[in-house]
Parts: C-alpha cells; sequence; structure tokens
C-alpha cells in the first residue's frame, strides 16, 4: 500500500492526475476509509475541477480524522476556489488550531486576506508563515503583494526579488512580479516576467492574462486606462461604488448647473462631455485595444474566442456610427440620427456581453435583449418621426442598467 501511495503522490507532482487516479482507485477499494488516499484523490479531483467530488472526499477522511490539520486546509483550498472566503478563512484557522508550526496554512490565511483587499492583515499573516520558513514562496509573494498595495514599493520589490533567489524557476513568482511591474507601470519589464512564466509553464491563465495587459500597456491611452483600473481594483467594494456613482452625480449636476446658469454654460458644458468620453472610454478601450493585440503576431493568440467575438461587435458598431453619423452631417436624410445614436450606445453592451455573472450568460442575453429593443424603437423612430416612443423609453432604461449591472458583478466578484 505503502508503494502505491508513493506512486501516486509522483504522479501528482507530474500532473499525470488520470494516472494518478487509477493508482488511487485500487487503494480505495482496498480500504474506502484509507485517509491518506482520500487525501491524495481530493488532490487530484481538485486539480481536475471536480470540486463537488473532492468536497465528498475530504469530508469523509475529515470524519475518519478530525484531528489532521491538513484536511481542513485542503478543504480551505475548495472554498477559496469557490470564492467562499468566510468559510475558507474559518477552515484554515482551525487547520491552524491543530498544527499550529505549518507555514503554509498561514501563508494560504494570507493570501485569502489579500484577495479581500485586507492588505495589513494579508502582511502580518505573511510574517508569521516567513517566521516559521523563511523560504516560504507563497508567503513571499504573498508579502510583496501586500506591500506593494501598501505603497511600500521598494520593501515588495526586494520581497519579490527574495522569492525569485529562493526558486527562479517558478512560473507563479515570475508572474506575480510582472503584475507588481505593471501596477508599477514598467510595462517593458513585466513582459519579461511573463514570458519567462510562460516558459515555466506555458498553460499558466494568471501568466497569460498578464501577458495580455502588458501587451496593450504598449500604448499611452492603455497604460492611463490601466493605472484607473489598479486604482479602482484596490478599493473595497464601498468606495468602488463611491467612486462609479459620484461621476455619474458630478455629471448630472455640472449638466443641470450648466443648464440653469448661462455664464457658466460655457466652461460647464465642454467639461461635461470630457466627462462623458471619459467614462465611454472605460467600456471602449479593452474591445479596442484587443483590436490592436489582435495585429501582434504573439499577442492574437493569447486572446480567448469571446474576447475576440466582443471585440469584433464592438469594431462593427463603431463603423456603423461613424458612416450613420457621416450621412447625418453630408446628407438631409434625418433618419440616419436615430441610427448613429444607437450604434453608439450599443458599444457598451457588446463591450462586456461575455463579462462573468452569477447566471451564465446573463450579459449575453442581456445584450441581444437590448439590441432587438434598440432596432425596435429606431424603427418607430424613423417611422413616426417622433423624438421619443415607448421603445427607446425602455430601450434606455435598459442601456442605464446594464451598466450598473455589469460593475455590480465585477466589485462583486472583486469583494469577497
Amino acid at each position: 500500500m505503502d508503494a502505491l501511495l508513493q506512486r501516486a503522490e509522483l504522479l501528482i507532482q507530474q500532473k499525470r492526475f488520470s494516472d494518478a487516479e487509477q493508482v488511487l482507485k485500487q487503494l480505495l477499494l482496498q480500504d474506502p476509509n484509507a485517509v491518506e488516499a482520500l487525501s491524495l484523490m481530493t488532490e487530484v479531483k481538485f486539480q481536475q475541477d471536480e470540486l463537488d467530488e473532492a468536497d465528498r472526499l475530504i469530508d469523509t477522511a475529515i470524519f475518519q480524522r478530525p484531528d489532521i490539520g491538513h484536511l481542513f486546509f485542503m478543504k480551505s483550498r475548495i472554498a477559496i476556489h469557490r470564492n467562499a472566503y468566510d468559510k475558507a478563512e474559518s477552515l484554515i484557522q482551525h487547520a491552524i488550531a491543530l498544527e499550529p508550526q505549518t507555514a503554509h496554512y498561514y501563508a494560504i490565511w494570507a493570501m485569502v486576506k489579500l484577495n479581500r483587499k485586507k492588505y495589513q492583515e494579508a502582511l502580518d499573516l505573511a510574517d508569521q508563515a516567513l517566521e516559521l520558513d523563511a523560504a516560504s514562496l507563497l508567503a513571499l509573494n504573498t508579502r510583496s503583494t501586500a506591500l506593494l498595495k501598501l505603497n511600500k514599493k521598494q520593501e515588495s520589490a526586494d520581497t519579490i526579488e527574495g522569492a525569485l533567489r529562493e526558486d527562479p524557476n517558478n512560473a507563479y513568482t515570475h508572474a506575480n512580479y510582472g503584475c507588481g511591474l505593471l501596477e508599477k507601470g514598467d510595462a517593458k519589464k513585466a513582459l519579461e516576467h511573463f514570458r519567462e512564466a510562460l516558459k515555466i509553464e506555458p498553460n499558466m491563465s494568471f501568466a497569460q492574462g498578464g501577458m495580455i495587459e502588458a501587451l496593450k500597456a504598449r500604448y499611452a491611452i492603455y497604460r492611463l486606462f490601466l493605472k484607473y483600473a489598479f486604482w479602482l481594483g484596490n478599493l473595497t467594494k464601498r468606495y468602488q461604488w463611491g467612486v462609479i456613482i459620484g461621476f455619474y452625480l458630478l455629471t448630472q449636476f455640472l449638466k443641470q448647473a450648466a443648464k440653469t446658469n448661462a455664464t457658466l454654460e460655457l466652461f460647464l458644458t465642454p467639461l461635461v462631455y470630457l466627462l462623458g468620453i471619459i467614462a465611454f472610454s472605460t467600456w471602449l478601450i479593452t474591445p479596442l485595444s484587443n483590436l490592436f493585440l489582435r495585429l501582434n503576431p504573439f499577442g492574437k493568440h493569447l486572446l480567448d474566442k469571446n474576447e475576440i467575438r466582443s471585440s469584433n461587435f464592438v469594431a462593427i458598431s463603431l463603423v456603423a456610427f461613424i458612416v450613420s453619423l457621416a450621412m447625418v452631417l453630408f446628407t438631409d436624410y434625418t433618419f440616419f440620427e436615430p441610427i448613429s445614436l444607437f450604434a453608439l450606445t450599443m458599444v457598451i453592451p457588446f463591450s462586456a456581453m461575455f463579462a462573468e455573472a452569477k447566471f451564465k450568460n446573463l450579459f449575453l442575453y442581456y445584450t441581444i435583449a437590448l439590441f432587438c429593443i434598440g432596432c425596435l424603437a429606431v424603427a418607430q423612430l424613423i417611422k413616426s418621426d417622433d423624438e421619443i416612443n415607448n421603445m427607446a423609453g425602455i430601450y434606455f432604461i435598459g442601456f442605464i442598467g446594464f451598466q450598473f449591472a455589469v460593475n455590480y458583478f465585477r466589485i462583486q466578484r472583486s469583494n469577497y
């Protein structure tokens, strides 16, 4: 039995999970309650993203041996993968209570705190892990990121460089270093580390995502957007909503002030338009930069099919807007006015049609519904020559609702 367990462990280290599963099945046929075999099978199922089965297996192991901290640690990893951070923290604390000298437990807990934007707590826990194991790569990486978020940039750089000295061939450390450099605005050096990470682990999604952002950050406008995205992303949920709602209310206040005060109108109207352009560009810049990225011989292979589809629809919508606007400006065909407005506003739904939500494909269906309603509204406007109609009103409400819904799920996803 020991020989089979060792073989299963080796296969897991080699990431041959299907082969490891076959070995572990043999062991569990002999003894369905063998804790070590259950623990290893949990790891196999976890790596294969079979979380329900992983949960069932680890619960069986915990029932047999509730005194082993490692089992609670494994269950906490499943909770982390599901973004159930309250549960994950409770489980990892229980693991620490059982085995208080295990550095990796503190490092995992630090990572959870980091994901919850509790940066000082993450730093304190990472330091606790490093007191127990000065070479803990997860603790060093987490410490570096926490320091960066706390604006201690030099300490952050020293820590991540220490992690690279410990293991210069660790893909996660290279990708994490690249992410930190990207946040500090050094896209060129970030690219080097993302490339190195992908050499070591070609399918690492963290490094692939970072590479995409670093390639797009070669453009000055995208670098500005990235600074804004990092700044907003580092805020907690309350402050993120404060920025979004505050921006909207400020725009409405300035518009009203411009209407009621002729003296201020000359100055406020351009400012309102500028704020509108800034707000619109935050939706537009990602799909447009993806279009440019597709011209890059390496970058085009990093985009997934949904990113490509979204950028295509945005491009079509913008072309439709430009053509219809030209028709408005240079011909007498006034019916192109609602078409141009419709084409321009659809850029926002098309840019976020594949955004993640609680319900699968929610924003794809929302975008399709908005497009259909918008087409009906435009047809009614052309036919009746009215300034507004019922379908146009529904479209406008749906358009505003779409933006708030996307922001809601984005903020929820980044604040667990």
